[in-house]
């Protein structure tokens, strides 16, 4: 019988991560992202055409916009062609001399590959991080890996027991003998198929020391043994669980001194308890949080004497909701995060995350309302 069962498992392409229900159905719901659309348009949502970003242009250079401020790209809202261009321009501008990028999911026919090829074949040093254990596209990321490296471009293998889950990116540029860093840091893939569907946050800077974090990252995924202390960003498996219980104590201070205090998030997952007796701990001392938890949550919110003044919502809509975003009130001088992790304990203790802080007033504004 378990002959027979093999057999008809490699007949239908059934393989250990599907979920089988002896008599039941076959449940794979990612197979829905490849629906034929049959030509009925009235089954679909209206296409969107994507809003342009006030001040970045897809025909100027993007560079010179960025040295100038940060800039968020909100997609779908926003079009995923404008993180290609950055990667483009870079790959063709004389003056840089080194790309560095992680990368976790990515399109079969991927823009972002062909660029960082590109680069190489202009001379380029490009340092990729391809994360080969990352659910569902092991396949795909082994292949592309196998192609990036015949190609010239240096690929990190992993870190051991740890899985590489930021999404980040590093661009070295020659100026007048000086070398000046630009980058992006990102809660999303950096897929073109992806960006349609999923809602992510980027955020482009040229700010020195917000990307001198950034490529301590890097050198940690390089020399995986030497442990970096970061100004700006707050990065796992090192920091992520006890900087977030000093945020949250800092709120729960400031009620307590009269001083305005909030914590506003928003989360795919929230699993990991110690972080939610942390909140039950700030909703009982008056903090109240407000909450966006898209999908597994683990804490119970409105319960007298526990979280009364914790309150969640789901938005499960049309695209699939897939920013962190972590709000800190601060007192009146809100500290406002991207993330590319969830409140579990694995994105804490064992993978790679990045969380970055938006210290621009008219992004943090842009960010605040959306969340409203």
């Amino acid at each position: 019988a378990s002959d027979t069962l093999e057999v008809i498992k490699d007949l239908l392409g059934v393989g250990t991560n599907d979920s089988l229900i002896p008599g039941g159905r076959y449940h794979h719901r990612r197979d829905y992202m490849n629906f034929p659309q049959l030509d009925r348009k009235d089954l679909q949502y209206e296409y969107k055409e994507p809003l342009p970003i006030k001040g970045l242009s897809l025909e100027k250079s993007i560079f010179k916009a960025i040295e100038a401020k940060d800039y968020l790209l909100y997609t779908p809202y926003h079009s995923f062609s404008y993180l290609i261009k950055f990667l483009r321009e870079a790959a063709l501008d004389p003056n840089v001399k080194t790309i560095k990028i992680t990368l976790y999911r990515l399109a079969k026919y991927s823009q972002v590959v062909s660029s960082l090829i590109n680069a190489v074949k202009n001379g380029k040093k490009v340092v990729v991080y391809i994360e080969l254990q990352a659910r569902f596209d092991e396949e795909n990321n082994i292949n592309i890996a196998d192609r990036l490296e015949k190609s010239g471009v240096q690929i990190i293998m992993g870190v051991r027991g740890l899985k590489v889950h930021s999404k980040i990116c590093l661009v070295l540029r020659n100026e007048e003998g000086d070398i000046k860093k630009y980058g992006f840091v990102s809660t999303g893939n950096f897929n073109e198929h992806t960006a349609k569907v999923y809602t992510d946050y980027t955020l482009f800077t040229s700010n020195q020391k917000l990307l001198k974090d950034v490529s301590k990252v890097f050198n940690f995924l390089e020399v995986n043994y030497e442990f970096k202390r970061y100004k700006h960003l707050i990065v796992s498996p090192h920091y992520t669980y006890q900087r977030l219980v000093e945020l949250i104590d800092n709120e729960i201070k400031n009620k307590v001194l009269g001083k305005k205090s909030r914590i506003r998030l928003k989360l795919n997952s929230i699993t990991n308890y110690k972080i939610i007796s942390k909140l039950y701990e700030a909703s009982n001392a008056g903090v109240k949080i407000e909450m966006i938890v898209r999908g597994v949550c683990c804490l119970i919110p409105g319960i007298k004497n526990m979280s009364e003044n914790i309150k969640v919502i789901s938005v499960v809509d049309k695209y699939l909701e897939h920013p962190r975003i972590y709000i800190f009130e601060n007192s009146g001088q809100p500290k406002i995060y991207i993330s590319s992790a969830d409140w579990m304990t694995r994105n804490f203790e064992n993978r790679i995350e990045v969380t970055c802080p938006i210290y621009d007033i008219d992004l943090q504004n842009q960010i605040l309302d959306t969340f409203d």
